[in-house]
C-alpha cells in the first residue's frame, strides 16, 4: 500500500527571518514552506482512493543570519507538530489522479539572544487548505504532480497581532497561494523526487507589509529495500522578489536582503504494516538573511481505513 505523497507537507511553517526586531528585512516573520518537510517522500504521486493521516513532528534549533552570512546573535528554537489529512477521491481529471487535503500546524518557539530574555510559547499556525492535487503516470517510470495551497490567515498570533510580553507570533497575519509541481523517477524501489513550490504572500493588513515570493525546492535520492529506506535529503529556499512596505528600503544594498537557504542530510525509514514511520535529519548548508541550522523530523503515515 503506497502512503501519502502531499503537497501540505511541503506548504508549511519553514523557521524564516526574524525580522520585526531587526534592522534588516528579508521577510515579515515565518517562510510559508517548512523546509524540508517533504523529503523522502516519492512526491509525484498520490496514494490510492482513501482518507490518510500525516504526523510530522519537526524539531529545530538555527540562527539568524545577515546578508553577508554571519550570525546576528538572534537564535529561535522550536518545535512543530504538523497534522494533515489527505482523501485521494478516486477521481480522474485532465487525465491525473485527484485529492485535497487540509492542514494546521501547530507550534513552540523560543527566541533568545541579543539581550532579549528567552521567551516562548504554544500557538497556531495558518490553516492550510489544498483544493487540488493532480498526479500523472508518465513514460518511463515518470511521475508528475501539480498542486495548489492556500494559506487562511487565522493563526493565534502574528505580526501586529503579538500577545504581551512576547516577540514572535505563532504564524503569519495574511494570505498566501502557494502553487506547487512535483517530478518523481520511481525504479526497482529507488526514488529520486524533486518538490518545488512557489508562494505568493500578500500584503499584511495589520502592518502593510508584504513579503517577497519565495522558491523553496526539497530533493530526495533514496532506495527501498523491504521494509526498510535509506537516501539522502537536501532542501533550497530562494527568495525571488523584494519585500514592500515599511522597513523594506532596509533592503537597498546590494543583493536585496533576499533570504536563500541550504541544507542535506540523511533519511531513514521503516514499515510498520500499513504505518510508514520516516526519520530526517538535515545540516544547513548555507544561510543568508534568513534563520538557519540544523532540523529532525519525525514523520508517520497511515490510512485511515
Amino acid at each position: 500500500m503506497k502512503l501519502p505523497q502531499t503537497r501540505m507537507q511541503a506548504a508549511v511553517l519553514a523557521l524564516a527571518a526574524i525580522l520585526p526586531i531587526t534592522a534588516i528585512h528579508a521577510q515579515e516573520l515565518w517562510d510559508p514552506h517548512l523546509r524540508g518537510v517533504n523529503e523522502g517522500l516519492a512526491a509525484g504521486v498520490l496514494p490510492p482512493k482513501g482518507v490518510y493521516g500525516v504526523l510530522n513532528n519537526y524539531w529545530t534549533w538555527v540562527d539568524k543570519y545577515d546578508n553577508n552570512g554571519n550570525k546576528t546573535g538572534l537564535r529561535v528554537r522550536a518545535l512543530i507538530e504538523l497534522p494533515e489529512v489527505l482523501w485521494s477521491t478516486g477521481l480522474k481529471v485532465f487525465g491525473a489522479d485527484y485529492a485535497v487535503a487540509i492542514a494546521q500546524p501547530v507550534d513552540y518557539t523560543t527566541l533568545s539572544g541579543n539581550g532579549i530574555p528567552a521567551n516562548g510559547g504554544w500557538g497556531s499556525f495558518n490553516t492550510i487548505l489544498v483544493p487540488g492535487q493532480l498526479s500523472w503516470t508518465l513514460p518511463n517510470n515518470l511521475h508528475l504532480k501539480t498542486s495548489l495551497a492556500v494559506y487562511l490567515p487565522n493563526g493565534s498570533s502574528s505580526p501586529g497581532r503579538l500577545p504581551s510580553g512576547t516577540y514572535l507570533g505563532a504564524a503569519n497575519g495574511f494570505w498566501t497561494l502557494q502553487p506547487g509541481v512535483a517530478l518523481s523517477w520511481l525504479h526497482a524501489g529507488w526514488n529520486l523526487s524533486m518538490d518545488a513550490t512557489y508562494a505568493y504572500n500578500f500584503r499584511n493588513p495589520d502592518t502593510h507589509y508584504q513579503s517577497g515570493q519565495q522558491l523553496a525546492i526539497d530533493y530526495t535520492a533514496a532506495r527501498t529495500i523491504g521494509n526498510w529506506t535509506l537516501g539522502l535529503g537536501g532542501y533550497q529556499e530562494n527568495q525571488l522578489g523584494d519585500d514592500s512596505g515599511s522597513g523594506a528600503a532596509a533592503c537597498g544594498h546590494a543583493g536585496g536582503c533576499r533570504a536563500s537557504n541550504y541544507g542535506i542530510g540523511p533519511l531513514l525509514g521503516y514499515q510498520f504494516g500499513k504505518l510508514k514511520l520516516m526519520a530526517i535529519y538535515n545540516f544547513g548548508l548555507q544561510t543568508r538573511n534568513d534563520v538557519g541550522g540544523n532540523f529532525f523530523n519525525l514523520r508517520l503515515s497511515f490510512p485511515f481505513q
